[in-house]
């Protein structure tokens, strides 16, 4: 599997077959379907990744509780993680 595009429709929101999603732009590992929550955004939902260096965080200006979150090995744009906006007060990637 490969993360969503922003450039095209997402296709991953509603997707919950087991697997890995990995970088668009360099293929790594990113979130494992087993982190894959149902939520109400219109991407798919995580509560972690798969490795500690997965992603790169940067602290959202103005916004104590989100991350702008960029790909760990080519810093490809992810999204952000939402501090304890996930299932059991965990973090939503």
């Amino acid at each position: 599997m490969s993360w969503c595009s922003w450039e095209s429709k997402e296709v991953y929101k509603d997707h919950f077959k087991t697997g890995v999603y990995a970088c668009s732009k360099c293929g790594y590992e990113l979130f494992s379907s087993k982190q894959k929550f149902e939520h109400d955004s219109p991407w798919p939902a995580f509560t972690e990744t798969i490795h500690a260096d997965s992603v790169s965080k940067k602290a959202e200006f103005g916004s104590p509780r989100a991350y702008k979150v960029k790909c760990g090995k080519c810093e490809n744009p992810l999204g952000h993680e939402f501090l304890k906006d996930g299932p059991d007060g965990k973090s939503r990637f």
